[in-house]
């Protein structure tokens, strides 16, 4: 289960996939676990986080990175700086 990462992700993307209507969700610097129990896709507007899969390595990412989060995974999330960001499930 690896984690997705497209740094500085296209306008074209964006675009694309219509991530601009999506939903936005916020948190504070914090450190939680977490399980998808779907698969998530989110395109950071702000922030910085590292997120430790279970049995895996850790990935960094932040503001502009367009990320994808595979189903089942768990995982601890460190938020370094104060994340938003459009989200989807599924």
């Amino acid at each position: 289960m690896a984690i997705s990462v497209t740094s500085a992700c296209p306008e074209s993307t964006i675009n694309e996939l219509g991530i601009r209507q999506w939903p936005i969700w916020t948190c504070e610097a914090s450190t939680f676990p977490w399980t998808y129990a779907e698969q998530e896709t989110c395109l950071l507007l702000e922030g910085e986080v590292t997120v430790n899969p279970e049995g895996g390595k850790p990935v960094r990412f932040g503001a502009g990175d367009l990320v994808v989060f595979p189903a089942g995974m768990s995982c601890i999330w460190e938020v370094h700086q104060a994340v938003r960001k459009h989200y989807r499930f599924g």
